[in-house]
């Protein structure tokens, strides 16, 4: 499929999962195509990180559902702040193990899974609707009920994956993104490269297969389609462009010519790539 085509699929409305962690192998050039959508109105749910700034600066969220919103080297997303500033969507923020856990009981069709994290801090008090259950067994241990991270959708983007679905991360973390494809309704993998199924065992761990075909509903090749992120090995997050999307980010004149010039509502995948080429030989 094509990063359109697979993003014509979703419905405003949905609850969408985007995988990746921070500004780390983000599907961005999913998440670019759904800027260029008329979709609105998501529960988004992620280990946020650029995804979350853009549909934030886009008005797209109603609610997030988040255990951070980063991008790694600059410790709060720009526009994930000023969204939450102004108050412009719900946000659910959990422990980043009660989010796995929420994610393992969707992939798993459980309406919860009781954990320890989240006990005796402030997770509950400002999720007045979390509850907890209480061990059926002699120890009688109280322990939250995390419920399921159910997702009409998911978007990931690995290193390499088949036609079939099949998808290969070959970074150091998995990320979660099985979870995530294991936990949605359907899910949309975006690759580095598209291979023959035989090539993704030929020169890789067999644990590296990371997605089954069985989670997926459709493939969209895209090269460097994690940028501005990391997507080791193939390349580093694109740190100084991170910066001036931080910057730009800040104000609003600047963002505005940020936006047209990278991010324009007729654009495409192959126009900002351009783009950036473009703005880098400028840095030299």
């Amino acid at each position: 499929m094509t990063a359109e085509e697979a993003v014509a699929r979703l419905d405003s409305g949905m609850t969408l999962g985007i995988g990746g962690w921070g500004s780390r192998r983000k599907p961005m050039a999913l998440v670019r195509a759904l800027l260029r959508s008329p979709v609105t109105d998501l529960t988004v749910v992620a280990y946020g990180g650029p995804d979350v700034g853009l549909l934030a600066a886009a008005g797209k969220i109603r609610k997030l559902v988040a255990a951070f919103v980063t991008l790694d080297s600059i410790p709060l997303e720009p526009h994930f702040r000023a969204a939450r500033e102004r108050g412009a969507f719900e946000l659910m923020e959990i422990d980043e193990a009660m989010f796995m856990w929420g994610l393992h009981a969707a992939a798993n069709r459980l309406p919860f899974l009781p954990v320890r994290a989240g006990l005796g801090s402030d997770v509950m008090r400002v999720n007045p609707g979390l509850r907890t259950v209480v061990s059926p067994y002699e120890d009688a241990e109280e322990l939250v009920a995390v419920p399921a991270l159910r997702l009409d959708a998911a978007l990931v983007h690995v290193n390499r994956a088949d036609r079939l679905g099949n998808g290969q991360y070959l970074g150091p973390d998995p990320y979660f993104d099985d979870l995530f494809c294991e936990a949605a309704d359907t899910a949309y993998v975006s690759c580095e490269r598209l291979v023959e199924t035989a090539e993704l065992t030929a020169r890789a761990a067999p644990q590296t297969l990371l997605i089954k075909r069985h989670t997926v509903t459709g493939v969209v090749e895209s090269p460097n389609g994690a940028h501005f992120t990391s997507c080791a090995p193939d390349h580093p997050r694109d740190e100084p462009f991170q910066k001036a999307y931080a910057a730009a980010a800040s104000d609003p004149a600047a963002w505005a010519e940020f936006a047209a010039r990278f991010l324009p509502p007729h654009g495409s995948e192959k126009d900002y790539r351009s783009a950036v080429r473009t703005w880098h030989e400028e840095q030299r």
